[in-house]
């Protein structure tokens, strides 16, 4: 795995030259650990190594966080960021706390002695597609503190990016051993399975899940198809959810092969109305226990 030049202070130990090739090392990087939350960091940044390591590709690593003090925004959405710090700490706080979590992970392996942390702190819809807008695939939190929750939005909706969310609990450092995608032939499945092809060909196994095909068996034809055409081995298989939640139904089928990894497209119908009807998203989101990587 390639890393980022070495730089753990930029802005106090040589200015901008050496803060501008830690940022241009991190944009041009293949898997971005997007760090908006302490209490997740370590956990992403366990994830993303694994994810450059499968494909032979680099690695960077970055905090985005609001701070009301760099932000043009309306009075009101300042106030909001204001009042966050009585529970989250103050923006400089945060960025602290991701730094020494950071630090502490990298001090546990020689192989990141390269790897630094960039830094982007003022509006997240600035921040966010600065950090990752050249990146194949970001990892990043979609629970924790406000940062976490709108970048993760960000990620999705408005950078459209392939987004690989860690599990919640341990995480047994097997990302692709095997891999289940959740299939139906919608765009938005479509275009995460293309996106995240070089992870599907790194897996050791590939099993495509469809769940209540139709009765001409469309779903599993439109998923060999997919396979095939992007020259990918996998095996595609139908089952019944019996009057399950298709979310319940895929999470169970997961557990009971083994699955190591999750692969779905997010959010259909958009954000707003999958948040009102709980849809499949929405649910695996906050169900899962294992890596769910995503893309709207």
């Amino acid at each position: 795995m390639n890393n980022a030049p070495s730089n753990d202070n930029p802005s106090k130990q040589a200015g901008v030259i050496l803060s501008d090739e830690v940022h241009l090392a991190t944009i041009n990087a293949d898997v971005l650990a997007l760090l908006p939350d302490p209490a997740t960091a370590r956990l992403c940044l366990d994830v993303a190594e694994d994810a450059a390591r499968a494909v032979h590709g680099t690695m960077a690593a970055a905090h985005v966080g609001a701070d009301p003090e760099r932000m043009i925004v309306a009075p009101e959405e300042i106030d909001l960021q204001i009042l966050r710090d009585m529970n989250e700490g103050s923006p400089h706080e945060r960025l602290n706390r991701v730094t020494r979590a950071f630090k502490e992970w990298k001090s546990d392996s020689s192989d990141r002695n390269d790897l630094s942390l960039d830094d982007c702190s003022g509006e997240l819809n600035r921040c966010v597609p600065s950090e990752c807008h050249e990146t194949a695939l970001v990892v990043a939190p979609c629970h924790g503190n406000m940062d976490a929750r709108d970048a993760f939005h960000d990620l999705l909706f408005n950078e459209h990016k392939l987004v690989l969310v860690p599990p919640r609990g341990p995480y047994a450092r097997n990302l692709l051993g095997h891999v289940v995608i959740g299939w139906k032939p919608h765009d938005n499945a479509q275009r995460a399975v293309v996106a995240a092809r070089r992870w599907l060909a790194a897996a050791t196994r590939v099993t495509v899940l469809c769940v209540n095909d139709k009765p001409d068996g469309s779903y599993q034809f439109t998923a060999r198809e997919l396979l095939h055409q992007l020259e990918l081995e996998g095996d595609v298989v139908a089952v019944s959810s019996d009057g399950r939640s298709v979310g319940d139904t895929i999470l169970d089928f997961a557990a009971s092969e083994n699955a190591t990894c999750l692969l779905i497209g997010a959010f259909k119908h958009g954000y707003l109305l999958e948040v009102l009807l709980g849809r499949v998203t929405r649910f695996l989101l906050s169900h899962a226990t294992l890596p769910l990587m995503l893309k709207h």
